[in-house]
C-alpha cells in the first residue's frame, strides 16, 4: 500500500461519480428503497432491493432492477413494469442529484492534475448523468466525456483503451470493489476514496488487496484503518 502518490505521471484520470465526485451514495440507497415502495413493494422487499444494490456496488441499475423483479418480487419479467421502475427511479433521483454535495477538493485536484485529461465513469445511467452534470456546472471538468450505464465500467474501459481514448499511465479513482476490479483488470492504477463509500467492510478488502486509500479527493494516502 503506497504512502505517496505521484499524480504528475498520469495522462488519463477516470473518476467514479457516486461517493467520489458527488456525495450521492445515500441518495441512491434512498432512491432504490423509495422506488420499491412507490411501485407497491413491501418494507422487506424495499430493504432487500437496497441490500442488493449495496452488495453489487457500481453496476448499472437496469441489472439491479431486473434482479428485483425476478428474485425479490419473484414476478415474470415484463418490459412495461421494468420501464415503470426505471422511470420511477429516475424521477426520484433527478431532484436529489441536483442537491447533493460536490466533493470539496474536486477543483483543486483538477488544478493539480492539469497534465491529465479527465473522464467520469459511473454505474449510474449515462443519459441521466449527461443531463445532470451540465446543470450542475461540472461537465467541463471531464474533457474525455461522461460515461455510465447500461454499459458496465469494464466494458467502457476496454473500448476506450482499444480506441486510444484512455492514454497510459492512467488512474481510476473509485469507492467500490467493482471499481477496483474493473480498473486494475484493465491496467489502470487505483485509489479508493473512503469518506463517502457505502461498501461494506471496505477496510478489510483494501488491506487484503493492498489498495491505496485516501479519505477524499485530496488523494493523500493513509493506512490507519
Amino acid at each position: 500500500m503506497s504512502n505517496s502518490l505521484n499524480l504528475e505521471q498520469y495522462k488519463t484520470i477516470v473518476l467514479d461519480c457516486d461517493g467520489v465526485v458527488l456525495n450521492s451514495n445515500q441518495t441512491k440507497v434512498d432512491a432504490y428503497y423509495n422506488t420499491s415502495k412507490r411501485t407497491g413493494g413491501t418494507d422487506a422487499q424495499a430493504q432487500a432491493f437496497v441490500d442488493y444494490h449495496i452488495k453489487l456496488g457500481s453496476i448499472p441499475r437496469n441489472d439491479k432492477i431486473r434482479y428485483y423483479i425476478s428474485d425479490i418480487l419473484k414476478q415474470p419479467f415484463t418490459e412495461e413494469f421494468f420501464q415503470t421502475l426505471m422511470d420511477t427511479f429516475t424521477e426520484i433521483l433527478d431532484e436529489t442529484l441536483m442537491q447533493c454535495e460536490v466533493a470539496p477538493e474536486l477543483d483543486n485536484l483538477k488544478q493539480r492534475t492539469s497534465q491529465a485529461k479527465w473522464m467520469l465513469m459511473s454505474g449510474g445511467d449515462q443519459e441521466e448523468l449527461r443531463k445532470i452534470f451540465p446543470r450542475r456546472g461540472l461537465d467541463h471538468l471531464f474533457e474525455l466525456g461522461i460515461y455510465g450505464g447500461p454499459t458496465k465500467k469494464n466494458e467502457h474501459l476496454a473500448t476506450m483503451i482499444a480506441d486510444g481514448t484512455i492514454q497510459f499511465p492512467a488512474l481510476f479513482i473509485g469507492d467500490s470493489r467493482f471499481d477496483h476490479q474493473a480498473s486494475t483488470g484493465a491496467g489502470l492504477d487505483f485509489v479508493f476514496v473512503s469518506d463517502w463509500t457505502d461498501m461494506p467492510d471496505w477496510q478489510s478488502y483494501c488491506k487484503q488487496h493492498q489498495v491505496t486509500v485516501s479519505h477524499h479527493l485530496e488523494l493523500q494516502p493513509y493506512t490507519d484503518f
